[in-house]
């Protein structure tokens, strides 16, 4: 059992997180080097004489992080993969190690619940894994651009968490349990972190990424993020299926 689901959550994972690696190139990445423009400006405009050119000095910006430099910090004083191959290299490998968690989540969950793994089952599953890690945290703290002013990295990272672990508890309650009791508790977990309220910054108007390229990015980061749970539940399913020992009828 173990290494079947080694070997489809790998297979499912690679493949999909290869996949979606080539989208993001088309399409998240190209809003990310804009924003990085005018993150790098906010650095260049305290030192006189120096002009940005173009997106030379675009770099990996994980999520969550390119917020919190220190103050006066430089943005060529910390690391960044290079221009170019490396930088893909990196987000791809990034991208397809996050598919591969995905799909051992996913079929860790329906081995726990005891649900058969097929294509179908599996992508209703995805749907919820969505639901939980993208959509439901995406209501308080949308994905975020290189250079966005944001609360406190680590307020952020617990509201994050504790709306995921909540929205995950709150579906397994609303669509699994009878009665009446158990699913309005899982209904109130899914309302609590919004009734909470994600961190924000008190002057939530800096930052000098413009308000239409935030929301595209948000907008097209959340799609990347359902077909890369699409392409999970559907991969592993079919590779869970593809590894199914037939029976052999006895005479």
């Amino acid at each position: 059992m173990i290494t079947r689901v080694l070997a489809a959550g790998l297979a499912a994972g690679f493949v999909a997180g290869l996949l979606v690696a080539l989208l993001q190139h088309f399409t998240t990445t190209p809003l990310i080097l804009a924003a990085e423009v005018y993150e790098n400006q906010v650095a260049l405009d305290a030192r006189p004489g120096v002009v940005l050119s173009g997106m030379h000095g675009a770099r990996l910006i994980l999520a969550h992080v390119g917020h919190d430099a220190a103050p006066g910090a430089e943005a060529g004083d910390a690391w960044a993969p290079a221009d170019g191959l490396e930088r893909t290299v990196y987000a791809s490998t990034v991208t397809v190690a996050t598919a591969v968690g995905f799909a051992f989540l996913l079929l860790a969950g329906m081995l726990v619940a005891g649900d058969a793994i097929d294509r179908q089952r599996a992508l209703s599953w995805a749907a919820a894994g969505f639901v939980v890690t993208g959509l439901a945290p995406a209501f308080g703290l949308p994905p975020e651009l290189p250079g966005m002013h944001a609360a406190d990295l680590l307020d952020r990272q617990v509201w994050w968490i504790g709306t995921a672990v909540a929205t995950a508890t709150g579906l397994w309650l609303l669509l699994r349990s009878r009665g009446v009791a158990l699913p309005v508790l899982g209904l109130a977990l899914l309302l609590a972190p919004h009734v909470i309220g994600a961190p924000h910054p008190a002057d939530a108007g800096a930052g000098r990424v413009p308000a239409e390229l935030a929301a595209r990015f948000a907008s097209v980061s959340l799609s990347v993020h359902a077909v890369l749970w699409v392409l999970v539940g559907v991969l592993a399913g079919w590779f869970w299926q593809r590894n199914e020992t037939p029976v052999v009828a006895e005479a």
